[in-house]
């Protein structure tokens, strides 16, 4: 290369250089002039938006300021309110405390009178006891004159004339004071025994009941006589099965077409006797159809007796009472007590204490349902431990009944005294239910022995000449002595009489008492 192309190519490169330093710079003077306009915009922008700024700082201000001034104005408003009623109020009770005083001052200036008339009275009143005492001295000293005139005259000492007077005022009263007694005693009596008998004729209409026969048999009838082998079965293997199985006898003998049932435990002659009857009408009469027809007809029974249970809630309007309850309410149906149906007995019960419990205003309900209870644990008492009001108390305990009905159950308990009215009304209409003629069938050993325990009571009195038991010995007729005692005193005999049948003898019901003298004076006109 020669000198010429060096040079140029210096040059060119100097030039390229200056070019590239005059295109930075002029390149950086435009990028200022940008920046500085791009300042000068944003510090406009800036100022623009201080003064926006501050001008909406002071309207808020001034806002916040009439705001406070509200507020201040309300609040000043509301305090201003609040002690004028203070003041009101003050001005009231100051009010209320001058008429109290003024009031006071009236009753102070009203009890000093009364203490000024008071003090005369009492003045007046010591002058009038000295006036007193003066005249009972005399009185005194008159009556001691007249008390000795009277005794000279009489021969009799003071104390000898009281002993008179009294004995023959004692004598005189006596027999008037017997007939006002009896008077008396006859007009309760009578007024007594209406209303009782209104009211328990009415309650026992309202629950009428059946009488069942107490029986340990069920007869079953047949279609033909064949039917009693074929239920004997070969070599009595089907009886056998029936009875093991039922726990009831089986008796066939030359009862025409019927064969017998016998058992002591009324549920199990049930279950034997729906058994029989399905055996009889299927015809196929074998071991295995006898434990079929046995298991069908005592799950039969349970649905049975929940049923009844339920119908006799349904009946006395009693609610909400547990399962098991109401099945032992079902078993009653079939417990016999007495010769009398121990489920009628307790629905009858129910009903007379509903009644006299809605004549006394007490809870009918709670009162139906505690006689219907009141011996639910004859129901469940077989293989239990206990005495059925233990059983009874222990079931209803279980199954959270009230403890006016745990009560009821028991006041069979000896010495239990009852601590609601109605366990004394469950209580009064069990003896109604149990006594009334035909309620109970009794042997008649036990029948004859009552009536001669009670005959051999009222003979054992020394003014009794003959007692006679009537009423299937609800009453005793009683022949007393005429000579050796009075009107007055027959009413004390029959008292007498009462009290000691009451603490010899055990009875249900009631027995009445009734005392005849009789004075016959015969004459013969010759």
């Amino acid at each position: 290369m020669n000198m010429a192309g060096i040079i140029l190519a210096i040059i060119a490169i100097v030039a390229i250089v200056v070019v590239g330093t005059l295109s930075f710079i002029i390149g950086k003077i435009s990028q200022r002039k940008i920046h500085e306009r791009e300042v000068d915009s944003a510090k406009n922008s800036a100022a623009g938006i201080i003064s926006e700024a501050r001008k909406k700082a002071e309207t808020l201000v001034k806002e916040t300021n009439l705001t406070a001034q509200e507020e201040t104005h309300k609040y000043r408003s509301g305090v201003e309110k609040e002690l004028k009623q203070r003041r009101s109020e003050i001005q009231k009770q100051e009010d209320r405390l001058l008429q109290r005083e003024e009031a006071l001052d009236r009753k102070d200036a009203s009890f000093e009178k009364r203490e000024s008339s008071l003090n005369r009275k009492e003045h007046k009143l010591d002058q009038e006891q000295k006036v007193i005492q003066r005249q009972q001295t005399e009185v005194n000293s008159l009556i001691e004159k007249r008390q000795t005139e009277i005794e000279r005259v009489a021969g009799l000492s003071q104390e000898e004339a009281r002993q008179t007077i009294l004995q023959e005022t004692s004598e005189k009263l006596a027999d008037e004071r017997a007939r006002m007694v009896k008077e008396s005693y006859e007009l309760a009596r009578v007024e007594a025994d209406k209303n009782a008998k209104n009211l328990i004729i009415e309650a026992i209409q309202q629950s009428s009941a059946d009488v069942v026969s107490e029986t340990t048999v069920t007869v079953v009838s047949l279609p033909s006589e064949d039917m009693k082998g074929r239920i004997i079965g070969r070599e009595g293997r089907n009886i056998r099965t029936f009875e093991t199985l039922t726990g009831v006898d089986l008796i066939i003998d030359d009862t025409p077409e019927a064969v017998v049932l016998s058992g002591f435990d009324p549920i199990r002659r049930e279950i034997a006797k729906m058994a029989l009857e399905k055996l009889i009408k299927d015809g196929r009469i074998h071991p295995a159809r006898i434990e079929e027809m046995v298991d069908k007809s005592r799950k039969e029974l349970d649905q049975q007796i929940q049923e009844i249970g339920e119908e006799t809630l349904f009946e006395l309007g009693i609610h909400s009472m547990s399962p098991e309850m109401i099945k032992a309410v079902g078993q009653l149906n079939f417990k016999i007590i007495n010769g009398q149906n121990l489920l009628s007995h307790s629905i009858e019960v129910a009903k007379l204490a509903g009644a006299f419990a809605a004549e006394l205003g007490e809870d009918v309900t709670l009162a139906k349902r505690a006689g219907l209870l009141h011996e639910i644990g004859k129901a469940a008492s077989g293989g239990v431990d206990g005495s059925h009001v233990e059983v009874g108390v222990d079931l209803a305990k279980k199954h959270h009944e009230s403890p006016v009905v745990i009560d009821a159950i028991s006041a069979y308990h000896n010495g239990h005294q009852p601590e609601y009215i109605i366990s004394e009304l469950v209580s009064v209409s069990d003896k109604i239910a149990s006594s009334r003629p035909g309620a109970h069938s009794e042997s008649l050993e036990s029948f004859v022995h009552r009536l001669d325990s009670l005959e051999k009571i009222t003979d054992s009195f020394k003014e009794v000449q003959k007692s006679y038991a009537i009423q299937a010995g609800r009453e005793i007729r009683v022949i007393a002595k005429p000579d050796e005692i009075t009107d007055s005193q027959a009413i004390v005999l029959a008292r007498k009489i009462k009290q000691k049948i009451e603490t010899g003898m055990k009875y249900p019901g009631h027995i009445k008492v009734t005392v005849i003298r009789e004075v016959r004076s015969v004459e013969y006109a010759k």
